[in-house]
Formats: structure tokens, sequence, C-alpha cells
């Protein structure tokens, strides 16, 4: 697959490192010629100097011949321009970042697709839906869900007083006979290596464990994780930026006390306007004085979204200490993120790294529908649908040539997510969940095709 990625930022170049172990033919555009030289010296990808917008420089990276364009420059009209004039040069799917989330909102109002627009992303609208779903998922540090929650991913990291600490996989499932719940990958402490578990697996004391679950599931998780449901109503968020003002407005529409703290005494007047069921306060966050006279130790969760990262962690660690349920920073530096675990803050998140995870289902072979990366785990979520073709089609799930790195989470049939075991039987038409680490999923895919 010939794939243009124009932007050689972050987004740009996570894309074009995670497209370039899988061989596609990667051209990036870039008019910055070092982050361009960067990205040639540790990428196996063709580099190209120049306006993504230029016609000549289109054409000089045989964008007729190219199977997607993807605009994720920091110009959200160079990206929109660049799809469009792409899809008149013969371009067969295009993909554009944008900032101004009206567009999303006003998708049935107007037709990108015939703009010559298949796609559009937004970071910013993306960051926000993750910290409204973390914030639904209080004892979690990671969830996405599949379907509209028929099947839901959460990660926790596991506690002493776990009562399956020490215990085997099958052991923990004997637990709870009807079983809800299916644990896909985790990662020990103190390591980088991300292990995909099988039934003779033991859970260590301070594992960080993904499940993927059902509805009834995630309250199974609670009680065998020992994690308290903690109901959360009183949210501070730190930084009226765009995902701030995005994940505030998305809070207060599901009832949530929500005070929003903002440096600029402008900006703090223009969010007033806009989101009026919200308390906004105009001060510096930095202020431990301020957040205290703000009644930090009576919120239930603590969310940092300023432009500045350290800014953001050292804020979540002052809540942390004043024993905040949950706390949320936004990272923009990707080695902080890779920190997740040992800096102390419940959850990062990075912009960026959403983007380019949704972005990247689009280029999935097979019937991919959906994508997510795993916080701090080398493995990924894959949703397919089978096809009659696929060979996993009418085929017992223990009768599959499945690696060792590759689990199957659950199955979406008929509306209802379900926990499949070996005796499972696909059928056509399924959902499948899929949790593999990157050197399977070719070998997945071709399972699906």
């Amino acid at each position: 697959m010939r794939i243009i990625i124009a932007g050689a930022g972050e987004v740009g170049f996570h894309l074009a490192k995670l497209l370039s172990y899988e061989s596609q033919d990667i051209t990036l555009i870039d008019t910055n010629k070092e982050s361009l030289a960067y990205a040639d010296s540790h990428l196996d990808i063709r580099v190209l100097k120049g306006d993504a917008t230029s016609i000549t420089v289109l054409q000089e990276a045989r964008v007729a011949d190219s199977s997607l364009v993807i605009g994720v420059t920091s110009s959200e009209t160079t990206n929109i321009t660049l799809c469009m004039l792409a899809k008149q040069l013969g371009c067969k799917r295009t993909i554009a970042r944008i900032s101004n989330t009206e567009f999303i909102d006003n998708k049935e109002t107007i037709n990108f697709s015939e703009l010559g627009i298949d796609e559009l992303i937004s970071p910013e609208e993306l960051a926000a839906a993750e910290i409204k779903l973390l914030i639904n998922q209080s004892a979690f540090n990671d969830t996405y869900e599949f379907e509209e929650g028929l099947l839901i991913m959460v990660g926790v990291s596991i506690p002493k007083s776990a009562p399956f600490v020490g215990k085997m996989v099958k052991e923990a499932a004997r637990i709870f006979p009807e079983l809800h719940f299916m644990p896909i990958a985790m990662q020990r402490q103190g390591t980088q290596f991300t292990v995909i578990p099988r039934g003779d697996t033991v859970f260590k004391e301070e594992d960080q464990v993904y499940f993927v679950t059902d509805r009834k599931g995630v309250d199974e998780l609670y009680k065998l994780t020992g994690k308290k449901k903690e109901e959360i109503k009183n949210v501070m968020v730190l930084g009226g930026s765009k995902v701030g003002f995005n994940a505030v407005r998305d809070l207060c529409e599901a009832k949530f006390n929500v005070k929003l703290i903002e440096k600029d005494k402008a900006k703090a007047f223009e969010l007033a306007d806009g989101l009026p069921n919200a308390l906004v306060i105009n001060g510096d966050c930095r202020n431990v004085e301020l957040l205290e006279e703000e009644s930090l130790d009576s919120m239930d969760a603590f969310i940092a979204v300023t432009g500045n990262s350290e800014t953001n962690i050292m804020s979540c660690l002052v809540a942390k200490s004043k024993n905040i349920k949950k706390t949320i920073a936004m990272v923009e530096n990707m080695d902080y993120f890779q920190l997740s675990q040992s800096i102390g803050v419940d959850t990062l998140i990075n912009k960026k790294l959403l983007a380019a995870n949704n972005i990247f289902r689009h280029i999935r072979r097979g019937e991919v529908v959906a994508l997510t990366r795993l916080n701090n785990l080398n493995a990924e979520i894959l949703e397919f649908i089978v096809k009659p073709t696929s060979k996993v089609n009418n085929s017992f799930i223990k009768d599959l040539n499945f690696p060792r790195t590759a689990i199957i989470g659950g199955v979406i049939r008929d509306g209802k997510g379900l926990i499949a075991l070996g005796d499972f039987k696909i059928k056509e038409g399924d959902r499948v969940v899929v949790c593999c680490l990157p050197r399977s999923i070719r070998k997945i895919e071709k399972l699906f095709l």
C-alpha cells in the first residue's frame, strides 16, 4: 500500500514509524528539513521536502498511485486543502487532522466526502472523549469501548489485596464461574515487557493488567481487583485549552460539577460564556494555595490539560497528595508517556498518540473497524469483522492457528458482547476483539481477510 503522510511532527512521525514496521510504501512530506532528516535516518521511508499543497510536490510523491493521503500538519487549512487536491489527483482515500471540532459536529450537514475528505480526525476531541471515559470508569487507569460499550477494555494495577494475586489465570476464572472478563495483556512491575496471558500465567502484585469485559464484568473486576467503584461528582480541570473546553463541556452534559481554572483573564471570561454550567476561575494553576482555596481536597477527580506537561504532572501529584480519587494529566512529551506507571499520576494521555492510533485503524488490512494501542505496553487491540472468506469463519477458537503472542478477548454478535473461550465457534458477521504484539499483526490479519 502506497501512503503519503503530510507533516513530520509527532503524529506524522509516529504514524510513519508504525507503518514502516509493516513494510508499507511511505512518503513523508514536510517543509522542515530537520524533521525530515530525523525521520529519514530513523525510519525506512521516503522523505520529500516541500509544501504538501503543491501539486508538483504531490505528483512527485506519486499521489495518483496512492491508496491513502493523511494530512497531519499543524495547519488545519493545509490538511483540508491537501486532501481535496489529493482526491482530485487520483488518490483513493484521504484523512485530515483538524482542530475545529465544528467540522465534526456538522458532518451530517456538510458532506465532506464530496469535497474529497473521507475522514476528519480531531486530537482535541479524542482526548476529551478519553477523559470522559476514564472518569466514568474511575477505578481503572485505561479504558476503551467497542460498539458503544458492548465490550469494554479496562486497565488496572493489581493491588496486594486482590484475591487472585499469586494465582494462575485459570484459577482466578474459577472465582466467578460465569466468566464475564478475559485478561488480554499484562506488564510486570519494573519491566518493559508485555505479556499476552495464558491459562498458566500467574497474576502478581502491582501487575498492570488489561481485561476485555462486558458491562456485567466491570462490576466483577471491581470485586476481583479489590478496587472501589468511587462515585465521581466533583471535578477540577486545569487549563482552558481546546481539550479542556471540550472535556468540561462533555462532563457538564453528563451532570458532573466542574470547576475550570484558567490563567489568562480574557480567555477565562470567554470560557465562562461558552461553558455556562461550569464554574470558571481565573488564576495560576501552579499556585497550590489557589487550588486549596478552591477546595481541591473536596474534589473527586483532578484533570490537568494545560499546554505544559510538567505543570500537568506536578499539579496532579499535588492533587494525589490530597487523596483525590482520580488524576489525569495530558502530556506532550512521549518520554513521559512511557513512564506512566512510575510517575504517580493515575493516567497520562497524549492527544497526538490518540490521533495517530485513530488514523492507524484506517490503514489496517482485513476488516479492522477499531484499534487502540495500550498505554505503556507494546500491544495493540484490534476489532475485526468476520467475512465469508475469513479463515476463522465457522472455526472453534481452540482450533485456530493463533500465535502465542495474540489472544481473542471477546466477540460481538447480534448486539451482544460475549467473552469467548476455546469452545466458542466464530461465525460470519462476528466482530472479534484481538490483542496482539506488533510482530503478530500480519499473521492475525491474514486470518480475517
